[in-house]
């Protein structure tokens, strides 16, 4: 299981030209952690407080909603 390194988190930010906090999460989890398909990254978002709390902002509960949301995402 991944455990989000929050502070590896915000220096990655301050390079990033993504608006969207989220957005830079996932990208930060795809190239530090090298995570790549939708249910290893739902699975670190979920076991993380303070990413499930941005899961449950955008109404996403499960994988396959997270699977939709990265659909639209990219």
């Amino acid at each position: 299981m991944v455990r989000i390194n929050w502070d590896e988190f915000k220096e990655f930010k301050q390079h990033s030209t993504k608006n969207d906090n989220f957005e830079k999460l996932i990208d930060f989890l795809r190239s530090y952690y090298n995570l790549k398909t939708s249910l290893d990254l739902y699975d670190a978002l979920s076991n993380d407080d303070t990413a499930l709390m941005m899961l449950k902002k955008r109404n996403i509960n499960n994988d396959e909603a997270f699977t939709d949301y990265m659909f639209k995402y990219e």
